[in-house]
């Protein structure tokens, strides 16, 4: 698939198949949020495979509307240092994760973190060092479902020149 079919056609999946995803495809991945745009190239990210199902689990009940991620074959957390830009760097590299899965035939889902009150709760459960920031957390698994959900068409959201 080239690189706009992937952005075009990617969409949240939140049921996998019961099937590991090979540590070469985790590294893949991975490496594609690693090479994310980031300001001043202070690349602040950090990122945490989980595919443990005790951690997994541990994860997905600390969280709101991360449930699933206790069923899901991997799931990655992506922690910032506190650096000026952690926010957009850090979305910038999950971003990138969430395409390089679905490039890899993985879907996936972004859970919120930054922000939310569990955030502290999954730096405990991973043993993240001080000074890092959870920015994300994204299950990854081979697809059990076909999403349907659609965006909005260009000709609502595009503006020329002016609002």
């Amino acid at each position: 698939m080239d690189a706009v079919q992937v952005i075009l056609t990617r969409r949240s999946v939140r049921k996998f198949q019961n099937k590991p995803i090979p540590q070469e495809i985790l590294e893949a991945i991975v490496d594609c949020g690693r090479v994310a745009a980031t300001g001043r190239n202070d690349q602040p990210w950090e990122f945490v495979v989980v595919t443990d199902p005790k951690i997994k689990e541990k994860i997905a009940n600390a969280t709101d509307y991360g449930k699933f991620i206790a069923k899901a074959p991997a799931c990655i957390a992506v922690f910032c240092k506190n650096t000026t830009y952690y926010i957009e760097d850090g979305a910038a590299a999950s971003q990138n994760i969430l395409l390089g899965a679905w490039a890899q035939g993985i879907g996936s889902c972004w859970v919120a973190g930054d922000k939310k009150h569990y955030a502290n709760t999954i730096g405990e459960i991973v043993k993240a060092p001080d000074g890092v920031k959870l920015l994300s957390l994204i299950a990854l698994g081979y697809p059990d479902e076909k999403p349907t959900q659609t965006k909005r068409s260009l000709t609502e959201v595009i503006h020329w020149n002016h609002f």
